[in-house]
C-alpha cells in the first residue's frame, strides 16, 4: 500500500514508518499540513499526468490557499475520478502551519474517496470536528496506540474478519487487491444479504 503520514513528532512518523515499511508499504513522512497537501498534489499530479508537478509551482502555494491553487493552478483536479495517490492519508489533528482537519478538507475537496485516517489524543474534539468540517465520517485512532493496531486498522483486519465470518475466502479477495472502499463495500452487501437469506 501507498501511505502518507503528516506527523509533525519525526520520532513517531519514523516508528510509524518503520512498521509499516516492514509489512511491505511504502511510506511518504511529513511534518506538518502544508508540506502533506504539497506531496498529495504532487503524487495526484503525477497519477493524473504521468509526470510530476514543476517544483516552481509549489512556493506560490500559500497555506490555506491551495482552494485558488487547485481550480485554477497547472493542475486543476477538481473533476479528479476514483484513482487515489495513496491507498490511505493518516493526518495528525494539530500539526503546524496547516492543521489536520484542514488538510482532510482540500483534501477531500480533490478526491472524495481518498481513505483518511486521524491520528489524535483528543478523539472527541477530533470527531465532532471532522463531521462539522468535513461533512463525512472518516476514520479515527485514538492517540497513544499501538503499532500493532495501526497495521490493522491499515490493513482492514477487522473487515476482512468479518467477511471471514460470512464463509468469504479472504485471500481471493486479497488477490483482487481492492480498496478500502471496495471493501467496506462488499462486506456491507453481503451482510444485507445475509439478513435477507431464508434458508
Amino acid at each position: 500500500m501507498q501511505v502518507l503520514i503528516a506527523e509533525d513528532d519525526l520520532d513517531i512518523a519514523n516508528l510509524y514508518k518503520q512498521t509499516l515499511e516492514r509489512r511491505n508499504h511504502n511510506v511518504t513522512i511529513t511534518s506538518d499540513g502544508e508540506d502533506c497537501l504539497k506531496r498529495y498534489l504532487d503524487a495526484l499530479y503525477h497519477l493524473t499526468y504521468g509526470f510530476s508537478l514543476p517544483s516552481s509551482s509549489f512556493p506560490e502555494i500559500p497555506a490555506i490557499k491551495l482552494d485558488r491553487f487547485l481550480t485554477t493552478g497547472p493542475g486543476v483536479f477538481r473533476s479528479v475520478n476514483k484513482s487515489v495517490p495513496y491507498d490511505v492519508v493518516i493526518l495528525d489533528y494539530s500539526m503546524p502551519s496547516i492543521n489536520g482537519i484542514d488538510v482532510a478538507k482540500e483534501i477531500l475537496a480533490i478526491n472524495s474517496h481518498q481513505r483518511v485516517i486521524f491520528a489524535s489524543a483528543y478523539v472527541k474534539e477530533t470527531l465532532e470536528h471532522s463531521i462539522k468540517e468535513l461533512k463525512q465520517v472518516v476514520e479515527l485512532i485514538q492517540k497513544p496506540f499501538s503499532l500493532n493496531k495501526l497495521v490493522d486498522i491499515i490493513e482492514d483486519k477487522e473487515a476482512y474478519e468479518d467477511l471471514r465470518t460470512l464463509n468469504i475466502d479472504v485471500e481471493l479477495v486479497k488477490a483482487a487487491n481492492p480498496t478500502h472502499e471496495q471493501i467496506l463495500d462488499l462486506l456491507e452487501r453481503l451482510k444485507r444479504i445475509q439478513k435477507y437469506r431464508t434458508f
